[in-house]
């Protein structure tokens, strides 16, 4: 996709590639100063957009998810990895969720999730990419989006537990 920024027109695509050449390299453990020559761009560079995705380790963490499918076998995991805070939720469960409440209750709910959700330090997210990004701009705290689907997702979706049990490790070290 192609982006008019002033009398510049910017290629998308191309910047996504590089930036993931750039993780892609770092991933494989060469320096910051390494990449950068390779690729003839500035190591600050490189530093800048890690600082942009880092995730900060340990902390309390959150778990929410939905439509999630196997939503007992995510919470179990959940409980053994001792996660504080699990929502997770069916599709029938989030229908009835909204279809059983007034609107002024549903509000009153959804900003009661959201307060006991910004006390913790990382948000893992279980859900549609347009879900996850509206949840970064929403939280203060750090989202790790487990995207489960493109938007709007109307059925149930199975999520790996042991994926969700890597990630949570991953953020909990």
């Amino acid at each position: 996709m192609l982006l008019r920024i002033g009398d510049k027109i910017i290629n998308s695509p191309k910047i996504h590639r590089e930036i993931d050449k750039i993780l892609e390299l770092r991933g494989n453990g060469l320096s910051q100063q390494e990449v950068a020559q390779q690729l003839g761009i500035d190591r600050t560079f490189i530093s800048r957009l890690e600082s942009i995705g880092e995730v900060r380790k340990g902390g309390r963490v959150a778990l929410i998810g939905f439509p999630i499918k196997n939503c007992e076998e995510i919470q179990e995991v959940a409980r053994e990895e001792g996660i504080e805070y699990c929502l997770l939720l069916s599709e029938k469960e989030r229908m009835e969720f909204i279809e059983e409440k007034p609107g002024k209750e549903i509000f009153e709910s959804i900003m009661e999730i959201i307060s006991s959700v910004r006390q913790y330090d990382i948000v893992i997210l279980m859900a549609s990419n347009m879900r996850i990004k509206s949840s970064e701009k929403l939280l203060d705290n750090y989202v790790v989006g487990i995207e489960i689907g493109k938007s709007p997702i109307s059925e149930d979706v199975y999520v790996s537990p042991q994926k969700v049990k890597d990630i949570i490790r991953d953020v909990m070290k």
